[in-house]
């Protein structure tokens, strides 16, 4: 069985080889290693952790060791600086599993540098005088960006948001008989949470989950389907449904699944978009494979009454649960993301029917792909008119980032 820590290094030399995300990698590695829950817990927190203040933890390498190393001594050293500055874990269990995650030749380093970061722990913590983008571990590029926008405070308090783990947040579900009991109410807390949402503190209530009477969830996911307004009998698409939380919202809605349509691009995520719906007793009028960037089959145009497109975006406002999206992220990719976005909207229109509503809605905080997008969309399409927008930031509502519009058809 390897170590937690072991594994850890493992799974950051693989993140950075562009292969996978990392909550795929934490997955993969506890099954193979067949970590304990303990383990496991201690796995995902130090991989999370290095990824959440990898900017951070770099600037203190860089204080600590003078010269070049190698990737994988860097991957350590971030894995033992973590443990010690950012997790606080014991000073003694922190260095030497550190150092004996080294290969003998620089083992000797990795010791030093633990060392040192020990006896100017107070120094290394004070951040005083840095840039924000490297005290809240962000790229400069997207720092700059939100600064221009938000103002220098509001991006401070956006980026130490976005590293802040995210409280667990289950969703009741009114199609489970006897969902929200009272033995429910008293295991979670709905102090401060919109109607029929509970944070989850400690272990998630498995039984809880497998019965289908909870599904874990954001807050800031409903507001597209509120926006949307599904109504019993009306026959409503999710275009982008996969893994099916959106789905789960709209069915909820309107007190069955029988007239939800559910497609993905990808067939490999239908298997769980159906088992996950399956379980939180939504049986969907049809489960089909489509990429909305092509022309829609034509029997299903003019078929639906409500459309939620929650297309593919830059994340952006889920950095804190998405907490490798901000070293993937390029500029020119938020430009190439709204071709996408603006692709599936134009393929989806003709699906609507005359004074039927489309709901456009990303989790993401760029004005490019949500208001300007739909701006443009209405400017080229003088039958569509915007009947409502929602817009949730991370560090005014303490909540995913999202942004919903709803879009509709004169009849």
């Amino acid at each position: 069985m390897k170590s937690p820590r072991r594994a850890a290094v493992s799974i950051l030399r693989a993140w950075a080889k562009g292969h996978a995300y990392a909550d795929s990698l934490i997955d993969r590695h506890a099954s193979r290693n067949e970590l304990s829950s303990a383990d496991r817990a201690l796995l995902n927190a130090i991989v999370l952790g290095v990824l959440r203040h990898r900017r951070l933890l770099d600037h203190w390498i860089g204080r600590l060791r003078k010269g070049r190393l190698d990737p994988e001594t860097r991957d350590i050293l971030r894995v033992g600086l973590c443990q010690l500055l950012i997790l606080q874990l014991p000073d003694h269990a922190a260095v030497f599993e550190t150092v004996e995650l080294g290969k003998s030749p620089v083992r000797g380093l990795i010791n030093a540098v633990m060392r040192r970061a020990i006896s100017q722990r107070k120094d290394l913590l004070d951040l005083d005088g840095l840039s924000p983008a490297v005290a809240h571990s962000h790229p400069d590029w997207l720092f700059k960006r939100w600064r221009q926008r938000f103002g220098a405070e509001a991006t401070t308090d956006l980026m130490a948001f976005n590293n802040t783990p995210p409280p667990t947040i289950a969703r009741s579900n009114p199609l489970a008989a006897g969902s929200v009991t009272t033995a429910l109410e008293e295991r979670l807390s709905s102090a401060g949470l919109p109607a029929g949402y509970f944070k989850v503190d400690g272990p998630i209530p498995t039984e809880l989950l497998a019965s289908g009477a909870i599904y874990i969830t954001d807050p800031a996911t409903r507001h597209c389907v509120e926006l949307m307004e599904p109504r019993p009998g009306e026959q409503v698409l999710d275009a982008c449904a996969a893994p099916g939380g959106k789905s789960f919202l709209i069915a909820a809605a309107q007190g069955s699944g029988e007239w939800l349509t559910c497609t993905d691009s990808n067939d490999r995520r239908l298997p769980r978009l159906r088992d996950n719906l399956r379980r939180l007793h939504i049986e969907p009028a049809a489960i089909e494979t489509h990429d909305w960037t092509r022309p829609a089959p034509e029997a299903w145009h003019g078929r639906f009454d409500a459309i939620l497109l929650d297309v593919p975006c830059s994340n952006t406002g889920v950095f804190r649960r998405r907490v490798d999206v901000r070293w993937r992220l390029q500029p020119q990719g938020v430009e190439e993301l709204t071709r996408i976005q603006r692709s599936i909207l134009d393929q989806a229109l003709p699906c609507l029917r005359p004074g039927g509503r489309i709901v456009y809605s990303t989790c993401s905080i760029e004005p490019e792909e949500n208001e300007e997008l739909v701006g443009a969309l209405l400017a080229d399409h003088p039958g569509l008119e915007l009947a409502g927008e929602r817009r949730a930031l991370p560090q005014t509502d303490a909540t995913d980032g999202a942004y919903a519009a709803r879009l509709e058809s004169r009849a």
